[in-house]
């Protein structure tokens, strides 16, 4: 069974579009990396699905249930982190995940001290007397308290410090290993490459491209650099994405088979040669150039 199944999601504000036709799905089991910068679609998409906004068409399902019409079992199956997390300030920490272990009918007490031990988190602090970064552990302990079959994290990581963004990490982990289903949006593409095995790219609420990490950053694109031993040396062939020369060096970001590259290097006086799988970064900077 697929734990997320969008099909042609839609959703218009007015006239302004939010996401068109956006389609993809997710494995069970699987940590799934959605990319774009900000306003890209990243943000409806999750919230369509959540079905805190009603899509204008298209049909979306979460474990098989339908994102509108079984909504209420949904929400018993995930945990949700939003980039920005808001509480009611009087509240202590303590007492807000109790209330909201409250919905899940279950006792989640041990959980919430083991989480906020990792987390390094006073329960007993008022909302309006943590810093961001510790309103983002809140958000966190939240999601993760009544240990949901899939988490839907968006810019999970903003406001936490190195250290603790490595906690979270180890966290995600250990989820992922007890089957748990991770939708990891993000705009930080070093985490993405880091964690997940697919990933979506979402530009102006478009989807542009499902493609696995190592698809991407292995199979086909290539970063190449060359130095020639005569500066007015040069390469023109098909598959060369980007072409950056500077003096008798030239850099490449190729998409195309290793055989026709060096047959034409061949060509050429040499000093050095480098070739290199590209960063997701340079990757996604192509697709939005």
């Amino acid at each position: 069974m697929k734990a997320i199944d969008i099909k042609k999601l839609t959703k218009y504000y007015g006239r302004s579009k939010g996401i068109i036709d956006v389609s993809f799905s997710i494995d069970e089991g699987e940590i799934f990396g959605f990319i774009g910068p900000n306003g890209a679609g990243k943000s409806t998409t999750i919230r369509t699905l959540l079905n805190l906004i009603y899509p204008t068409s298209g049909s979306a399902s979460i474990f098989g249930k339908d994102i509108v019409k079984d909504t209420e079992d949904i929400r018993r199956m995930i945990g949700y982190l939003p980039s920005e997390v808001h509480y009611y300030d009087d509240m202590r920490s303590k007492d807000l995940l109790s209330y909201s272990a409250a919905f899940y009918k279950k006792d989640c007490t041990k959980r919430i001290t083991e989480l906020a031990e990792r987390l390094d988190l006073d329960l007993n602090k008022k909302i309006e007397d943590l810093s961001f970064g510790n309103r983002k552990k809140v958000g966190i302990i939240q999601a993760l308290l009544h240990e949901p079959k899939l988490l839907i994290l968006d810019e999970p990581t903003s406001g936490l410090d190195p250290l603790m963004q490595n906690i979270f990490f180890e966290l995600l982990e250990e989820e992922n290993k007890k089957g748990v289903t991770i939708f990891f949006s993000s705009h930080v593409l070093s985490e993405v490459q880091k964690m997940c095995g697919r990933v979506a790219i979402i530009k102006d609420g478009k989807l542009i491209k499902v493609e696995s990490i190592e698809n991407l950053t292995g199979n086909h694109f290539k970063n190449v650099t060359i130095a020639f031993k005569a500066a007015d040396s040069d390469i023109d062939i098909d598959g060369i994405i980007k072409k950056e020369k500077k003096g008798n060096e030239l850099k490449l970001l190729y998409k195309g088979e290793s055989d026709k590259l060096i047959a034409e290097l061949s060509r050429h006086q040499l000093k050095d040669l480098l070739i290199e799988e590209p960063t997701l970064e340079e990757i996604f900077l192509h697709y939005y150039e």
